[in-house]
């Protein structure tokens, strides 16, 4: 019953989504009345949320009849786990895709009297949300039935029922991927649009906020989850999964610099990341879906590949076209070396040079099987000796900035005077104390003149509340988060080693001695613990790390214990315990200014939504633009 009306929901949506399109091109060739359209948008939305609650429903009652509950869902399952589960796995997940979509789709859809570039854009929009639903209904249905009907169901991925975080991180995520279709949409409608189109940065700009903020806390939220749950003692692996939500937030970031001020000079710079953030999406769900990567954090081998794979082929086309076709730019006079223009220019080429080094580094190993055979081997080295120095050298140019807003460069160099200090005095004192290596020398610097830079902003110019202090506030995040960084991976220790029952492991000034081991099956899984007795700085608390033993799926997952704080975090893994349960390999890494890491993404993604609280501003206290007048089919506006 339930996985019946489950798929007349998908193939209702599967109606709806091309009929918007059709409706929203009436709109924007023929002026016709909008309210047809946007009803049409908004079934589409209420048939991806109507999805998503049946199979919310099926997973609550366990109905076992529906294949995607069959394979992931299980009575043993908590209430909270049951409900994340929906995005657990590939079908699923794809619901809440459909229905994050849905709801950009019917924002954009909002205003009675769309202009023709949101008309335009809406088109875009809905072409896309007709594919996914077509993926769904044709290719990853959830609702397909099972037969015979199974007694019970073994669960989510246990690694997914570890951390809370599980209920956030994946609907951040696709909050930030799919929020880039706006300006994506509106990148490419505004050649078709005329007049109305000039403009289509500033209506993306804020679009383009809510998917950067959303998209910088996933990102973050999820080096935290996999920093606490997966046992390895790392945050950022250069994963490809992880590499492909790194890519659209860099492009995105650039086209947030680029549209400053209206944008103007950088019309082509602004058309090609509006396009770029999207189109970077559409990749990595390639690279997710299609099982053509292997990592923790993507799903298995699926038919998606190809029809992904077409449809990003087919945006990238449309994007070549359609952005080609806009007139070129009035020439302007080339801007002084020494101006804000010219350093947001620098600022994106850094941006899309980086970008460019972490997706040669992605896709590399998938290009070379099918020329060679053997997938080349890209290891963290590569990114290392690329994207790192680059983002240095980003972090430098953000502390520059504030200095150019001087007009005259003899008081441009004195407030770039004090950072500058700040940042030799930092390199000074840590390479004389602590001797870390250049390239950690260089990131403390770089946050020393950043942070610094700041401060002197703060104390001269007192912005005010809003835009100015979103920049602040994102400019200070990233410098922390760099010192995270560096800091963590230079000072961090680490040792493994077998211990009985009162040997003790050492690290640093931290010992851990094992003071028994432990067996239980709490919920139905084998869970063996260790109890250590971790000495710090005179303290002396106790600790559990422990194995896991999920028999439904036959998998067995560590759960670290990690004592943090913001000066550095003791985390311990238990590796392996022999039968008897006299002793247990143990790991015990001191990794300092971890932190800060954190710290600096919650600023950073502050400092996103603080701008965006400033644009919705300005928005309105503006005066409202002119009544559109009806245009005659294939007249030029």
């Amino acid at each position: 019953m339930l996985g019946d009306l489950g798929t007349a929901a998908l193939a209702a949506g599967l109606l709806t989504a091309p009929l918007a399109a059709l409706l929203w091109l009436r709109v924007a060739l023929l002026d016709a009345p909008a309210r047809p359209a946007r009803l049409a948008s908004i079934g589409a939305l209420l048939t991806a949320a109507g999805s998503c609650a049946v199979l919310e429903g099926a997973l609550l009652r366990h109905d076992f009849s529906v294949r995607f509950v069959a394979e992931n869902g299980g009575r043993h399952v908590p209430v909270y786990y049951t409900v994340t589960s929906l995005w657990s796995a590939m079908d699923g997940s794809l619901l809440l895709w459909l229905l994050v979509l849905g709801a950009y789709g019917a924002l954009l859809a909002r205003p009675r009297r769309p202009d023709r570039l949101r008309a335009y854009a809406m088109v875009v929009v809905s072409v896309a949300t007709t594919f996914f639903f077509a993926l769904s209904v044709f290719a990853a249905n959830p609702f397909r039935a099972v037969d015979p009907v199974p007694l019970d169901g073994p669960g989510p991925n246990p690694l997914l029922q570890q951390h809370p975080a599980m209920g956030v991180h994946p609907p951040l995520l696709y909050a930030g991927y799919l929020g880039m279709v706006v300006p994506f949409a509106l990148a490419l409608a505004a050649p078709l649009a005329g007049r109305s189109g000039q403009h289509w940065n500033q209506v993306a700009r804020p679009w383009a906020l809510v998917a950067w903020s959303a998209l910088t806390a996933g990102i973050v939220l999820g080096a935290w989850w996999s920093y606490a749950v997966l046992g390895w003692g790392g945050y950022w692996a250069w994963d490809p999964v992880e590499n492909a939500s790194l890519l659209p937030w860099l492009t995105t970031t650039a086209f947030l610099h680029t549209s400053l001020g209206g944008g103007r000079g950088r019309e082509r710079w602004n058309s090609v990341l509006g396009c770029a953030g999207f189109l970077l999406v559409l990749l990595g769900t390639f690279l997710t879906r299609s099982g053509s990567v292997a990592s923790v954090h993507a799903f298995t081998d699926s038919p998606l590949g190809p029809l992904l794979l077409g449809f990003v082929l087919l945006a990238v086309l449309a994007a070549t076209v359609l952005t080609g076709r806009r007139q070129p730019a009035p020439a302007r006079g080339a801007a002084p070396l020494w101006s804000r223009h010219s350093a947001v220019l620098t600022n994106a080429v850094l941006l899309v040079t980086v970008a460019a080094a972490v997706l040669i580094g992605t896709v590399l190993p998938l290009l070379t099987e099918p020329l060679t055979g053997s997938r080349a081997s890209v290891d963290a080295g590569y990114y290392q000796r690329t994207a790192v120095p680059l983002a240095v050298v980003l972090l430098l140019l953000a502390g520059v900035a504030p200095a150019l807003r001087v007009r005259d460069r003899v008081g441009a160099l004195r407030r770039l005077a004090l950072p500058g200090a700040a940042a030799l005095a930092t390199v000074a004192a840590v390479g004389l104390l602590s001797r870390p290596g250049l390239g950690a020398l260089t990131a403390f610097g770089a946050a020393a003149f950043v942070l610094s830079g700041l401060v002197v902003q703060v104390a001269t110019s007192r912005p005010r509340p809003g835009r100015a202090w979103a920049g602040v506030l994102a400019h200070a995040g990233l410098a922390l988060v760099s010192v995270g960084v560096a800091g963590s991976s230079t000072y961090g220790r680490a040792d493994e080693r077998t211990l009985r029952v009162g040997e003790t492991l050492r690290v640093a000034d931290v010992s851990a001695r094992l003071l028994s081991v432990q067996r239980g099956t709490p919920g139905g899984r084998m869970t063996v613990r260790a109890r250590l007795a971790v000495s710090s700085g005179g303290a002396t608390r106790t600790a559990g790390p422990a194995l896991r033993y999920d028999p439904a799926r036959d998998t067995a997952v560590t759960v670290p214990a990690i004592h943090d704080d913001l000066r550095r975090d003791v985390y311990l893994t238990l590796i392996a315990v022999p039968a008897d349960g006299g002793s247990a390999t143990v790991r015990l890494a001191v990794n300092p200014l971890v932190g800060v890491i954190w710290a600096g993404g919650a600023l950073t993604a502050a400092g996103g939504l603080l701008a965006l609280a400033g644009t919705a501003r300005a928005r309105r206290r503006r005066p409202p633009h002119p009544r559109r007048q009806p245009v005659a089919a294939g007249v030029p506006e």
